[in-house]
Protein backbone atom coordinates (compact mmCIF):
# COMPACT_ATOMS: atom_id res chain seq x y z
CA UNK A 1 0.00 0.00 0.00
CA UNK A 2 2.82 2.33 0.83
CA UNK A 3 4.20 1.65 -2.60
CA UNK A 4 0.85 2.48 -4.23
CA UNK A 5 0.57 5.74 -2.31
CA UNK A 6 4.16 6.69 -3.16
CA UNK A 7 3.51 5.93 -6.82
CA UNK A 8 0.29 7.99 -6.76
CA UNK A 9 2.09 10.89 -5.06
CA UNK A 10 4.92 10.69 -7.62
CA UNK A 11 2.36 10.52 -10.46
CA UNK A 12 0.51 13.55 -9.04
CA UNK A 13 3.81 15.49 -8.82
CA UNK A 14 4.62 14.68 -12.46
CA UNK A 15 1.11 15.75 -13.56
CA UNK A 16 1.46 19.03 -11.64
CA UNK A 17 4.81 19.78 -13.30
CA UNK A 18 3.37 18.95 -16.73
CA UNK A 19 0.46 21.32 -16.07
CA UNK A 20 2.92 24.10 -15.11
CA UNK A 21 4.95 23.54 -18.29
CA UNK A 22 1.76 23.54 -20.44
CA UNK A 23 0.62 26.77 -18.82
CA UNK A 24 3.99 28.45 -19.47
CA UNK A 25 3.99 27.29 -23.12
CA UNK A 26 0.43 28.59 -23.63
CA UNK A 27 1.39 31.98 -22.15
CA UNK A 28 4.44 32.29 -24.44
CA UNK A 29 2.33 31.24 -27.45
CA UNK A 30 -0.27 33.91 -26.57
CA UNK A 31 2.48 36.50 -26.23
CA UNK A 32 3.90 35.54 -29.64
CA UNK A 33 0.44 35.70 -31.24
CA UNK A 34 -0.12 39.12 -29.71
CA UNK A 35 3.20 40.34 -31.11
CA UNK A 36 2.61 38.83 -34.56
CA UNK A 37 -0.92 40.17 -34.75
CA UNK A 38 0.14 43.79 -34.26
CA UNK A 39 0.93 44.41 -37.96
CA UNK A 40 -2.06 42.93 -39.69
CA UNK A 41 -2.42 43.20 -43.47
CA UNK A 42 -5.00 45.96 -43.04
CA UNK A 43 -2.64 47.96 -40.84
CA UNK A 44 0.22 47.43 -43.30
CA UNK A 45 -1.97 48.63 -46.17
CA UNK A 46 -3.07 51.70 -44.19
CA UNK A 47 0.54 52.47 -43.23
CA UNK A 48 1.69 52.22 -46.87
CA UNK A 49 -1.14 54.54 -47.92
CA UNK A 50 -0.17 57.08 -45.26
CA UNK A 51 3.49 56.90 -46.27
CA UNK A 52 2.58 57.46 -49.93
CA UNK A 53 0.44 60.48 -49.01
CA UNK A 54 3.24 61.90 -46.88
CA UNK A 55 5.78 61.38 -49.69
CA UNK A 56 3.44 63.05 -52.21
CA UNK A 57 2.98 66.04 -49.90
CA UNK A 58 6.73 66.35 -49.38
CA UNK A 59 7.33 66.16 -53.13
CA UNK A 60 4.72 68.85 -53.77
CA UNK A 61 6.24 71.11 -51.09
CA UNK A 62 9.71 70.58 -52.58
CA UNK A 63 8.47 71.49 -56.06
CA UNK A 64 6.76 74.62 -54.73
CA UNK A 65 9.90 75.61 -52.84
CA UNK A 66 12.04 75.13 -55.97
CA UNK A 67 9.60 77.18 -58.07
CA UNK A 68 9.61 80.01 -55.51
CA UNK A 69 13.43 79.95 -55.34
CA UNK A 70 13.65 80.03 -59.14
CA UNK A 71 11.27 82.98 -59.34
CA UNK A 72 13.20 84.84 -56.64
CA UNK A 73 16.53 84.32 -58.45
CA UNK A 74 15.06 85.42 -61.78
CA UNK A 75 13.62 88.55 -60.17
CA UNK A 76 16.96 89.26 -58.50
CA UNK A 77 18.96 88.83 -61.70
CA UNK A 78 16.56 90.47 -64.14
CA UNK A 79 15.02 93.07 -61.87
CA UNK A 80 11.48 94.30 -61.91
CA UNK A 81 10.11 95.28 -65.33
CA UNK A 82 10.04 99.01 -65.87
CA UNK A 83 6.82 100.80 -66.76
CA UNK A 84 7.40 102.20 -70.24
CA UNK A 85 3.77 102.92 -71.17
CA UNK A 86 3.51 106.27 -69.37
CA UNK A 87 7.18 107.30 -69.74
CA UNK A 88 8.29 110.29 -71.80
CA UNK A 89 11.28 110.35 -74.12
CA UNK A 90 13.81 111.26 -71.43
CA UNK A 91 12.62 108.46 -69.14
CA UNK A 92 12.75 105.95 -72.03
CA UNK A 93 16.34 107.00 -72.82
CA UNK A 94 17.38 106.56 -69.20
CA UNK A 95 15.69 103.12 -69.02
CA UNK A 96 17.38 102.05 -72.28
CA UNK A 97 20.77 103.34 -71.07
CA UNK A 98 20.34 101.46 -67.78
CA UNK A 99 19.54 98.21 -69.63
CA UNK A 100 22.42 98.79 -72.04
CA UNK A 101 24.88 99.35 -69.16
CA UNK A 102 23.55 96.28 -67.36
CA UNK A 103 23.95 94.13 -70.49
CA UNK A 104 27.50 95.43 -70.96
CA UNK A 105 28.40 94.60 -67.34
CA UNK A 106 26.90 91.12 -67.65
CA UNK A 107 28.82 90.45 -70.87
CA UNK A 108 32.05 91.61 -69.21
CA UNK A 109 31.41 89.27 -66.23
CA UNK A 110 30.62 86.43 -68.64
CA UNK A 111 33.87 87.00 -70.54
CA UNK A 112 35.86 87.12 -67.29
CA UNK A 113 34.27 83.91 -66.04
CA UNK A 114 34.86 82.09 -69.34
CA UNK A 115 38.52 83.19 -69.29
CA UNK A 116 38.88 82.01 -65.67
CA UNK A 117 37.36 78.62 -66.51
CA UNK A 118 39.67 78.16 -69.51
CA UNK A 119 42.71 79.16 -67.42
CA UNK A 120 41.79 76.71 -64.63
CA UNK A 121 41.20 73.90 -67.14
CA UNK A 122 44.67 74.56 -68.57
CA UNK A 123 46.17 74.46 -65.06
CA UNK A 124 44.39 71.21 -64.31
CA UNK A 125 45.66 69.58 -67.50
CA UNK A 126 49.23 70.82 -66.78
CA UNK A 127 49.14 69.49 -63.23
CA UNK A 128 47.72 66.13 -64.30
CA UNK A 129 50.44 65.76 -66.95
CA UNK A 130 53.07 66.61 -64.32
CA UNK A 131 51.66 64.00 -61.97
CA UNK A 132 51.61 61.38 -64.70
CA UNK A 133 55.19 62.15 -65.74
CA UNK A 134 56.70 61.96 -62.27
CA UNK A 135 59.56 59.42 -62.21
CA UNK A 136 58.92 56.30 -60.21
CA UNK A 137 55.19 56.83 -60.12
CA UNK A 138 52.59 54.56 -61.60
CA UNK A 139 51.07 56.00 -64.75
CA UNK A 140 47.35 55.57 -64.96
CA UNK A 141 46.25 53.66 -68.05
CA UNK A 142 43.57 55.13 -70.23
CA UNK A 143 40.23 53.59 -69.46
CA UNK A 144 38.16 51.97 -72.14
CA UNK A 145 34.46 52.55 -72.40
CA UNK A 146 32.65 49.27 -71.87
CA UNK A 147 29.01 48.62 -72.54
CA UNK A 148 27.26 47.38 -69.45
CA UNK A 149 24.81 45.50 -71.64
CA UNK A 150 27.54 43.53 -73.43
CA UNK A 151 27.61 39.83 -72.66
CA UNK A 152 30.48 39.41 -70.22
CA UNK A 153 31.09 35.85 -71.27
CA UNK A 154 30.99 36.49 -75.01
CA UNK A 155 34.78 36.47 -75.32
CA UNK A 156 35.08 33.22 -73.40
CA UNK A 157 32.36 31.64 -75.48
CA UNK A 158 34.06 32.80 -78.67
CA UNK A 159 37.39 31.33 -77.54
CA UNK A 160 35.68 28.07 -76.64
CA UNK A 161 34.09 27.93 -80.09
CA UNK A 162 37.43 28.60 -81.77
CA UNK A 163 39.20 25.99 -79.68
CA UNK A 164 39.23 22.83 -81.79
CA UNK A 165 40.12 19.58 -80.11
CA UNK A 166 41.16 18.01 -83.42
CA UNK A 167 44.02 20.48 -83.70
CA UNK A 168 45.32 19.23 -80.36
CA UNK A 169 45.35 15.56 -81.40
CA UNK A 170 48.57 13.92 -82.47
CA UNK A 171 48.86 13.56 -86.24
CA UNK A 172 49.64 10.05 -87.41
CA UNK A 173 51.59 9.92 -90.63
CA UNK A 174 49.87 7.10 -92.36
CA UNK A 175 49.21 7.00 -96.06
CA UNK A 176 45.56 6.49 -96.72
CA UNK A 177 43.79 6.05 -99.99
CA UNK A 178 41.87 8.91 -101.43
CA UNK A 179 39.06 8.74 -103.95
CA UNK A 180 41.30 9.81 -106.81
CA UNK A 181 43.77 7.01 -106.09
CA UNK A 182 40.94 4.48 -105.91
CA UNK A 183 39.58 5.70 -109.27
CA UNK A 184 43.03 5.33 -110.89
CA UNK A 185 43.37 1.76 -109.57
CA UNK A 186 39.92 0.87 -110.84
CA UNK A 187 40.79 2.19 -114.34
CA UNK A 188 44.04 0.22 -114.36
CA UNK A 189 42.23 -2.97 -113.43
CA UNK A 190 39.65 -2.39 -116.19
CA UNK A 191 42.43 -1.85 -118.71
CA UNK A 192 44.07 -5.00 -117.59
CA UNK A 193 40.76 -6.86 -118.15
CA UNK A 194 40.49 -5.50 -121.66
CA UNK A 195 43.99 -6.42 -122.49
CA UNK A 196 43.42 -9.96 -121.34
CA UNK A 197 40.27 -10.30 -123.48
CA UNK A 198 42.11 -9.44 -126.71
Amino acid sequence: MADDEAKKAKQAEIERKRAEVRKRLEETAKAKKAKKGFMTPERKKKLRLLLRKKAAEELKKEQERKAAERKRIIDQRCGKPKNVDDANEANLKSIINAYHNRIGNLEAEKYDLEYEVARKNLEISDLSSLVNNLPGKFQKPTLKKVSKFENKFAKLQKKAAEFNFRNQLKVVKKKEFTLEEEDKEAKKSEKADWQTKK
